[in-house]
């Protein structure tokens, strides 16, 4: 019960409302950079957290994407689309969430690279393209943005 009281709290402050704009905001503009490199985005767009992407344009599935970008230090959910083709354990999507690198304080400039970083690795699946230097982008953006300034 506490929880919920300390939760509710903070979802009424200014510093959470103004984090979750961003959040949409870059979901967004993570939606908006994936399509102008050829994903297509389920819905034409996002008005919340969650960009769902359909992979068939890239001849890709969800299950190839989610270990590929696992592999490079990018989490995303293989998911569903709408009249998927693919079983339920391989999939012809993604789910994207922008929720946990906005808390960090990534902002669009940070979507755009990471939009960037899983086109190279969706464009190297089926050309079997060593990702190590993908590795080392993601891991160089990552620590960018620590979870817990005072842990420094």
């Amino acid at each position: 019960m506490g929880a919920k009281a300390y939760t509710f709290k903070k979802a009424m402050s200014e510093e959470y409302r103004n984090i979750m704009k961003q959040v949409a905001l870059n979901a967004k503009t993570l939606a908006k950079e994936l399509s102008n490199l050829g994903f297509r985005i389920v819905t034409g767009g996002t008005d919340n957290h969650i960009v769902m992407v359909d992979l068939r344009p890239k001849n890709i599935t969800g299950k190839q994407l989610d270990e590929a970008l696992e592999s490079v230090g990018i989490t995303v959910n293989k998911n569903m689309i709408p009249n998927d083709p693919e079983s339920p354990m391989v999939t012809s999507g993604v789910r994207i969430g922008t929720t946990a690198m906005t808390i960090k304080g990534a902002k669009e400039k940070e979507m755009k690279e990471i939009a960037y970083l899983i086109d190279e690795v969706a464009e190297s699946i089926n050309k079997n393209k060593d990702l190590n230097d993908i590795k080392v982008k993601v891991k160089v953006l990552a620590n960018k943005f620590t979870l817990y300034e005072e842990n420094l």
